[in-house]
């Protein structure tokens, strides 16, 4: 049986929302990439507000 991953919002690893440590989680990568990556985003055109806003939004958090 395969292993299935769902992409969900952290509960342990989460600075406001839990998006880019559940993302983190879910590629397997250092929360800390994701997190600059979100930043450089925002500061570059401020798309990374807005899609950090609309993953909270649509991302269920960890059960």
């Amino acid at each position: 049986m395969s292993d299935v991953r769902r992409l969900y919002r952290s509960r342990s690893d989460k600075k406001l929302g839990g998006v880019c440590g559940g993302l983190a989680e879910y590629f397997q990568l250092d929360p800390s990439l994701i997190r600059l990556a979100w930043i450089i985003f925002a500061v570059l055109g401020g798309s990374g507000v807005l899609a950090y806003i609309l993953a909270w939004i649509v991302i269920p958090e960890q059960p």
